[in-house]
C-alpha cells in the first residue's frame, strides 16, 4: 500500500519522467511452441525514478491513470515501440511487438487512428503491432467495442491479457473482436503438476482455437511446462525459461543465439539433417523431444 503522500510524489515525478529520460522499455521474446521460431516480443515499460528507484508498471500505471498523466506516458510508450521496430528492421529483424494499453486510452475512439498515423510515419505495418488489453479493461464491453473494432479494421492485432483472472464474461469475449488470448501465469506455472490448472490451461487453449484465436501462455519457467503446452497445442509461449525481458540492443543477438537453438530443438521432422541423422544412427543414439530449454536461454 502506497501512502497518499508518496502517491502524490510519484504522480509529480511521472509528469517529468519522459523529459528526464527516466522511462525505458524492455522486450520479452515469445516463441512459437510448435517450431521454436520467434513469434514476437512484448514491450514492457519501466521507470527508474530519481526518488523511488526502479518501479514496475503495476505500481506506477494506476497512479498515472488517477493523476491524469497516463496519456503522456502512453504516447511516449507507443512512439518508442515504433521507433524500436524500425531500428530492428534496419538490422534485418521484422517481428510483432505487443504493447499493453490502459483502459482509459481504449475509451478514446480516435486512439486507433492516432496509432495508425504513427505506424505510417515510422513505416511499421499495422499488422506487426498487437494491442494487449487486460481483462479488467473489458468490464464495459459495449463502450470498448467501437475502439477495438477500429484496431482490427486498421490491421492491428488485439490480445486479451491475463485471461481467467479478470472480470470479463464469455459473452464479452464473443462480442469483442480479439485475435488472441493470453493465459495468465498463475495457471501456467502449475499446469505440469496440478490437474486442475492443467485442465484450465487446456480449456482456454481449446476455447481460443474454437473462436479462431491464437493462445499464448505467459510465465513459462520450466521445460516440463513448455512440453505440456506443446502437447496441448498452445500457439505461443513466453517466460523466463525462454528469455528474461531484454534491453533493445540484446534482442537481435538473442535471436541469433538462443532463438537459433529453439528452432533447432523444435524443427519439424521433415527438415531433418540426413548427414547428422546418419551419424546418430551409426552411434546408436536417439533424439527424444527436449524437455529443457537451451542453456543460453536460461538466465
Amino acid at each position: 500500500m502506497i501512502a497518499l503522500a508518496d502517491e502524490a510524489k510519484i504522480a509529480a515525478g511521472l509528469e517529468l519522467a519522459a523529459d528526464r529520460n527516466e522511462l525505458f522499455m524492455l522486450y520479452q521474446p515469445k516463441i512459437c511452441v510448435a517450431t521454436g521460431e520467434l513469434a514476437g516480443v512484448e514491450a514492457l515499460m519501466r521507470w527508474q525514478g530519481a526518488d523511488f528507484g526502479l518501479l514496475p508498471p503495476s505500481l506506477f500505471i494506476p497512479i498515472a491513470e488517477r493523476s491524469g498523466t497516463i496519456d503522456a506516458i502512453t504516447d511516449w510508450g507507443v512512439r518508442h515501440v515504433l521507433w524500436q521496430w524500425t531500428d530492428w528492421r534496419d538490422q534485418g529483424l521484422k517481428t510483432n511487438i505487443a504493447f499493453n494499453i490502459s483502459a482509459l486510452s481504449l475509451r478514446d475512439i480516435h486512439f486507433p487512428d492516432f496509432l495508425q498515423r504513427l505506424c505510417h510515419v515510422e513505416g511499421m505495418p499495422c499488422d506487426h503491432l498487437t494491442i494487449e488489453v487486460t481483462e479488467g479493461a473489458t468490464q464495459h464491453a459495449v463502450r470498448l467495442l467501437d475502439t477495438i473494432t477500429r484496431f482490427r479494421i486498421k490491421g492491428m492485432n488485439v490480445e486479451l491479457d491475463d485471461f481467467g483472472t479478470g472480470y470479463s464474461s464469455l459473452l464479452q469475449l464473443r462480442q469483442l473482436p480479439y485475435t488472441a488470448l493470453k493465459i495468465d501465469s498463475c495457471f501456467v506455472a502449475d499446469a505440469a503438476d496440478d490437474a486442475e490448472a492443467r485442465l484450465i490451461v487446456k480449456t482456454v487453449i481449446d476455447l481460443a482455437h474454437g473462436l479462431g484465436l491464437t493462445a499464448t501462455a505467459e510465465g513459462v519457467e520450466r521445460g516440463e511446462t513448455l512440453e505440456l503446452l506443446r502437447a496441448l497445442g498452445c500457439d505461443h509461449a513466453q517466460g523466463f525459461l525462454i528469455s528474461e525481458p531484454l534491453a533493445p540492443a540484446e534482442l537481435v543477438p538473442w535471436v541469433m543465439r538462443s532463438g537459433g537453438e529453439w528452432r533447432e530443438l523444435y524443427r519439424p521432422a521433415a527438415e531433418a539433417d540426413p548427414v547428422r541423422d546418419e551419424v546418430d544412427a551409426a552411434q546408436g543414439s536417439s533424439r527424444p523431444p527436449p524437455r529443457h530449454a537451451p542453456s543460453s536461454a536460461l538466465h
